[in-house]
């Protein structure tokens, strides 16, 4: 039972949890063209344009006025017919910054202009305002509460009251809808919707169905996942999604824009979808965890652990988030995709090359052996797919050549388990052309002749298959894992996730 009477309970009681966050707050009425405090001049702004002109001052204040308050007007001009693609226009420049150029000492200077701080989330202003009326083509529409990130109207949280039969969480997402089809100004800002009866919440992106909306869970201090029935979902979702850090962290690194391409069978007509994805809650956490042990390995036994997804918890998708990362925390590194068959290659090489704007490059697929050391002979940088079966030597060698010892290549390896092991030497018997035995040739696993490649690189396993308890060809190649929670786990999680404290060479 709610214990809530009225929607205008839930929205105050969300109020007060943001204000917990550090949330400031503001009555839409007030910031109204005619309202006692006004910082719109009409209903159709949906930018604090004031604040946002102290926030680009206040983040970048060594770039000239005249040149923020053009980047400012390029920011409020994005306007095509299509929302997606507005939206993912607005989403280059807040995670990438407005390109722009001015003159200093004689010279042109070129850089960029950032609307967000993502290293000091303090220096950022954030605002929640409720009941902020927007009026677009004659639609008159007030969506509950609106988060505004230095002016910019980044969540859209959409309440409704459990305690009436009408108003559950689908009437919640068929109000954004609605929104986003009649206000769509407002939403070319958006980063992020929530839905909430006060009770049960869900978080989704711009272009999500209601199923894709999905819960955020809260990890406890021994590493579980709560998964008390009891606990109020709202509570949970805005302290743990919508809390600063975590907030600018899902924005800026676990938000993609795939594309995906379909083919009409009887027409062969070929259509390119956008589709905005964000991270659910495990592969946040999963990542994360992923993301420090992998840094902590390449300064030592270059071992980054293993992660065991469940089937179709987003493992793809996770190894996207987790590079993404990787190319902004490491020096400029080289990312290797290591896959066992050239299907599963296909597969998450276009997954990969769907989410360019979050990689900030576009991957390469080495086509074959000779391929894989081109690709890999080079002093920095580059994301590069490739089956485990290109690192073998060449019929002419009998050990496989070191191609770089860089320190900063990582090496992802999708199902990561019997195909890459094998560190031990076995005899093979050598045949010519017509089956006759010339010789004897010593051959090592797979796993070998990638490190004698990449003798520093640092490896990290996925793999959505379960892995034995009694194996321990996986850890000699990845690092430990450990199991998340003491306990089965069914909430889509990763099973097991990096422990990268007390590895052994």
């Amino acid at each position: 039972m709610s214990k809530f009477t009225t929607e205008d309970d839930i929205e105050a009681y969300n109020l007060e949890l943001l204000d917990a966050l550090g949330y400031g707050y503001k009555n839409g009425y007030t910031l109204e063209p005619e309202g006692v405090a006004p910082e719109r001049q009409s209903f159709s702004d949906v930018l604090l344009k004031d604040r946002l002109t102290q926030a680009l001052a206040r983040i970048n204040p060594h770039i000239p006025p005249d040149i923020r308050h053009q980047a400012q007007r390029e920011l409020q001009n994005i306007a095509s017919p299509d929302l997606i693609n507005n939206n993912e226009i607005f989403h280059r420049y807040l995670t990438e910054g407005i390109t722009v150029e001015y003159q200093r000492n004689g010279e042109t200077k070129g850089e960029q202009l950032w609307l967000i701080d993502w290293d000091t989330p303090t220096n950022n202003e954030f605002l929640a305002v409720n009941q902020f009326t927007v009026i677009e083509d004659n639609h008159n529409r007030r969506p509950d509460i609106i988060l505004f990130i230095n002016g910019l109207p980044l969540v859209a949280i959409e309440l409704k009251n459990a305690a009436d039969a009408k108003a559950h969480l689908q009437a919640a997402f068929n109000q954004l809808q609605t929104y986003k089809r009649e206000i769509p100004s407002l939403f070319t800002y958006n980063a992020l919707l929530v839905i909430s009866d006060g009770i049960s919440a869900r978080a989704g992106s711009l272009s999500a169905s209601f199923s894709r909306f999905s819960q955020w869970k809260r990890k406890l201090p021994n590493g579980d996942i709560d998964n008390n029935p009891n606990t109020n979902e709202l509570e949970i979702l805005t302290q743990g999604m919508l809390n600063k850090s975590t907030l600018l962290d899902l924005i800026r690194h676990f938000t993609v824009f795939e594309k995906i391409k379909t083919v009409d069978p009887k027409t062969e007509v070929v259509t390119l979808q956008t589709i905005k994805k964000l991270a659910a809650y495990h592969q946040y956490y999963a990542v994360n965890l992923a993301v420090e042990s992998v840094i902590a390995a390449t300064k030592s036994n270059h071992r980054g652990g293993v992660l065991w997804h469940t089937q179709g918890s987003g493992k793809s998708l996770s190894m996207v988030f987790l590079s993404g990362k990787l190319v902004l925390m490491l020096n400029n590194p080289t990312l290797v995709i290591l896959t066992d068959r050239n299907d599963l290659d296909d597969q998450l090489f276009d997954t990969f090359a769907g989410c360019r704007q979050l990689l900030r490059q576009s991957p390469q697929q080495a086509g074959d052996r000779d391929a894989v050391r081109e690709l890999l002979n080079v002093n920095s940088g580059g994301i590069i797919f490739t089956t485990v079966q290109k690192f073998s030597p060449q019929d002419d060698e009998t050990i496989y050549p070191k191609i770089s010892d860089r320190t900063n290549i990582v090496v992802l390896a999708d199902e990561a388990h019997r195909s890459q092991y094998g560190f031990k030497a076995k005899q093979v018997t050598l045949k010519d052309e017509k089956g006759n035995i010339i010789g004897k040739q010593t051959r090592y696993g797979f796993a070998k002749y990638i490190r004698d490649a990449l003798p520093n690189a640092t490896f990290i396993g996925f793999t959505g298959t379960p892995i034995e308890q009694t194996d321990k060809n996986t850890p000699e190649i990845f690092g430990d894992y450990t199991q998340h929670g003491q306990r089965p786990c069914f909430c889509g999680c990763p099973k097991f996730v990096v422990n990268w404290s007390s590895l052994k060479v």
